[in-house]
């Protein structure tokens, strides 16, 4: 999990990792390879982004997910909403998939394009997973289901995920707190909870939002 506030390198080092851009000094490596080294399909295939807000394109949302793999055939790409549990609730939009979502996806919720966002990820099947706020602009209708969504898609691989709720922080196996694009501490939440530093700050702060609400 990369923790810590806005503005201080979270996305930017989430993306670096994913190859969406490349260091100006120093060097990512995956499976002790650096990514420059690798074709960009090979890390397509391997590493998936999802952002904030999944884009989409004029068109329907078979159309959009085959943005993720142009050759998908339609059983793939029907194994793959199941594989997110998504399965029952594209059946009921108007035209099931054939739906056409219109520019930016402006004929669905919010909840359902960040859906499509992850029925793409999971037609790619891919070794890293990199969750850039991917929970943080849902509707409530979609809110559950979503998350619902993302649990099934985390399962068996790596993830990677720019966290805000401490309930998700808490269950990474390493978190890294990032401040002035520097990675200012790093551990597990039981050892960072102990140094009471920045992260300790920001769990105790986590925990009075929840009991403000």
């Amino acid at each position: 999990a990369l923790v810590g506030p806005t503005g201080a390198g979270k996305s930017t080092l989430a993306k670096l990792m994913a190859r969406l851009y490349d260091p100006q000094m120093g060097g990512v490596s995956y499976g002790g390879i650096d990514l420059k080294m690798a074709t960009m399909a090979s890390l397509r295939e391997r590493i998936v982004v999802v952002p904030q807000e999944g884009f989409l394109f004029n068109g329907t949302i078979r159309d959009n997910l085959r943005i993720a793999r142009s050759a998908a055939t339609d059983e793939e790409i029907d194994a793959a909403i199941a594989a997110i549990g998504a399965t029952e609730h594209f059946a009921t939009l108007p035209d099931g998939l054939d739906t056409e979502v219109r520019e930016r996806g402006s004929r669905l919720s919010a909840g359902e394009r960040q859906l499509v966002a992850l029925a793409r990820a999971a037609l790619v099947d891919p070794a890293v997973l990199v969750l850039d706020e991917a929970t943080s602009n849902l509707d409530p209708g979609t809110e559950a289901e979503v998350e619902h969504a993302l649990e099934r898609l985390m399962a068996g691989r790596t993830v990677i995920v720019v966290a805000h709720r401490l309930s998700t922080v808490q269950r990474a196996d390493h978190i890294a707190v990032i401040a002035d694009a520097q990675v200012a501490e790093y551990g597990t939440h039981a050892e960072l909870i102990a140094k009471g530093g920045r992260y300790s700050a920001l769990a105790t702060a986590w925990q009075k939002s929840q009991v403000s609400r």
